[in-house]
């Protein structure tokens, strides 16, 4: 729409989309107002739109995706969680946690170490997907229970998975953050039922998925009328044994230039090696990641799952000290958290 477009403006053209038969998004701006189209399977007729009054330009969307395009939307996605806390604008979030809660001693220790050396979140899972059905599944609804004891401790939000549409409402009792691991990337009924539940969405990106298959399989929880999504790069499968997966770098600056989601990084899985953590999380900063995801563990030689990529704590607090140089080079800060009780 045009900078001075009133309010009747733009209804008008939402009535007008929605005869043609599609939806409206109106997406109000700095300037201006943007209107996305979507339900359509093929282009849309733009002279019924361009002679409208306020109308300024019909721009068309080129990408499979729509919702989680920069043409969709130009600014840059910030979700804004509790506390103040936001992830894709000047600060770098830092999430922090073993890969799952094992005892209620091990999880409230682990947030405390995560929370002393400046972690926002603490990340564990109480469901854990695992490639073997003989591996440690998870605590999973007294998990939870223990994460909530754990926020009450320590006062960090809480990102943790949940593993089907089922599970996701109770996740979602417990998560300041819902998180989709790799494996459920493209799991369609999971993805909807969390774009509808109404609270922020981590979303791994698949083992091998390519970028656009992460950003369609955004678009899904978008399309639900969520817009509260954070994409993360957590590695993919290559041919070389030395490391855990391909920690793929170059999706960070790529996804921020064809997306407006913020997009995080977990060296942990991206590695699978306690020593290759640090030297990737810095990389990820300073390739502008907006968040950091990383498995730290109190004791690694006895944790029940990932052991072996997950950092001690003072190494964690190492971690921190540097990235916190890296972020003020490039214009960013690492936020920092809130005082307890505050």
């Amino acid at each position: 729409m045009k900078n001075d477009a009133p309010p009747a403006d733009v209804q008008r053209v939402v009535a007008v989309i929605e005869e043609m038969g599609f939806q409206a998004r109106p997406m109000p701006g700095r300037q201006r107002t943007t209107i996305g189209v979507v339900g359509n399977e093929g282009p849309v007729d733009a002279s019924r739109l361009l002679g409208l009054p306020g109308v300024r330009e019909v721009i068309p969307v080129t990408q499979p995706y729509k919702q989680v395009s920069r043409e969709w939307k130009s600014e840059s996605t910030v979700v804004r969680l509790a506390g103040g806390l936001a992830v894709g604008g000047d600060e770098v979030v830092v999430m922090a946690g073993p890969c799952s809660v094992e005892s209620e001693s091990q999880i409230i220790a682990a947030a405390q170490a995560v929370r002393e050396a400046g972690a926002t979140i603490l990340r564990a899972g109480a469901f854990k997907p695992r490639s073997s059905p003989y591996s440690f599944q998870g605590l999973g609804k007294a998990g939870l229970k223990l994460l909530a004891r754990a926020r009450e401790e320590s006062g960090l939000l809480i990102v943790t998975e949940a593993m089907d549409p089922e599970s996701v409402n109770e996740v979602a009792e417990v998560a300041d953050i819902i998180q989709i691991g790799a494996r459920n990337m493209q799991n369609y009924s999971l993805l909807k039922k969390a774009g509808r539940v109404g609270k922020p969405v981590l979303l791994k990106r698949g083992m091998a998925a390519t970028i656009q298959e992460l950003l369609l399989s955004a678009e899904y929880i978008l399309a639900e009328g969520n817009p509260d999504v954070i994409l993360c790069e957590r590695g993919i499968r290559g041919f070389d044994s030395a490391t855990r997966n391909l920690f793929d770098v170059t999706a960070i600056p790529v996804v921020h230039a064809t997306s407006h989601l913020p997009i995080i990084a977990d060296p942990s899985h991206g590695t699978g090696h306690r020593d290759m953590v640090i030297p990737m999380a810095r990389a990820a900063v300073a390739a502008g990641a907006d968040g950091l995801l990383v498995e730290v563990h109190p004791t690694p030689d006895r944790a029940l799952s990932d052991g072996a990529q997950s950092l001690y704590p003072e190494q964690f607090e190492k971690m921190m000290r540097e990235i916190r140089h890296i972020a003020d080079a490039i214009g960013r800060r690492i936020a920092e958290p809130a005082e307890l009780g505050a």
